[in-house]
């Protein structure tokens, strides 16, 4: 248990100096801000400007890297040493407007909501759509996969995943939705509270990683945190973000490159 320790402390320190070194942080800040708009770059998720062409198509970007996300949630070790996640989202943060940029659905958040990672705080930015999920959690895919945004000052990202089944009708879905539907590049003011509390599982247990962005510049060195626990929504509400987004808008899974993947326990 001491040496998994020792490799995960090690694994964020080099994460840390990649980032720092890259040159693509304010590029990526600006990429998860507005998660790729339809006027920023021409990549897509099918044919000659799809995945595996991005980075060809982002020159200098990660896309191109061997840390690469999403991966299948395989072979995953369980570790004591993991704490829960510190959530400070509270049920006054507005959210201040919602897009359809081309590529998913975004909510873009006001300061106020945060997470606190090993001591670091990390500010939640915007929350953004995939359908079906991009994870795969031994070998299954999930119908939707809700990405939950978050940058620290020194431009290093945390992403929680929240895993999306079909089932009872979700409350705050019903809000979130009720400000679409949107046509790709139109954007709408929201200006209304949100308790981000609401859209998480009972069971906030998770799968920890370090990959990548899934979207141009894929840049490396982000802290994943997969909650095992999906959420559920109806049918309905998944046919209406699959209806606004590009179909399948989900990059495949990447290799794992020897990277260890830990589960957490309460």
């Amino acid at each position: 248990m001491r040496y998994s320790v020792i490799f995960l402390i090690g694994f964020f320190m080099l994460s840390g100096c990649k980032e720092d070194s890259s040159g693509n942080n304010q590029r990526a800040l600006d990429s998860v801000v507005a998660q790729g708009s339809s006027q920023q770059g021409h990549w897509s998720y099918e044919g000659e400007t799809g995945p595996e062409h991005w980075a060809e198509i982002e020159a200098g970007s990660d896309c191109n890297g061997k840390f690469q996300s999403p991966i299948n949630i395989v072979k995953y070790k369980e570790n004591t040493n993991l704490k829960p996640i510190a959530l400070y989202y509270a049920n006054k943060t507005k959210i201040h407007d919602v897009t359809n940029n081309g590529h998913s659905i975004q909510y873009n958040f006001e300061p106020g909501d945060y997470i606190v990672v090993n001591g670091l705080r990390y500010d939640l930015k915007q929350v953004h759509f995939h359908e079906p999920s991009e994870h795969t959690i031994d070998g299954v895919r999930y119908p939707l996969e809700m990405h939950l945004v978050h940058i620290n000052d020194s431009g290093q990202y945390t992403v929680i995943a929240v895993m999306a089944k079909e089932g009872i009708s979700s409350i705050p879905f019903e809000f979130l939705e009720s400000f679409l539907p949107l046509k790709p590049g139109e954007n709408k003011i929201v200006d209304f509270p949100f308790d981000m509390n609401d859209n998480l599982p009972e069971n906030k247990e998770y799968y920890f990683y370090i990959g990548s962005l899934t979207t141009p510049p894929c840049t490396e060195g982000v802290n994943w945190y997969i909650f095992k626990e999906p959420i559920t929504v109806s049918l309905e509400q998944v046919e209406l973000l699959k209806n606004l987004m590009p179909v399948n808008n989900y990059r495949n899974e990447q290799p794992h490159n020897g990277r260890q993947i830990y589960v957490s326990r309460d």
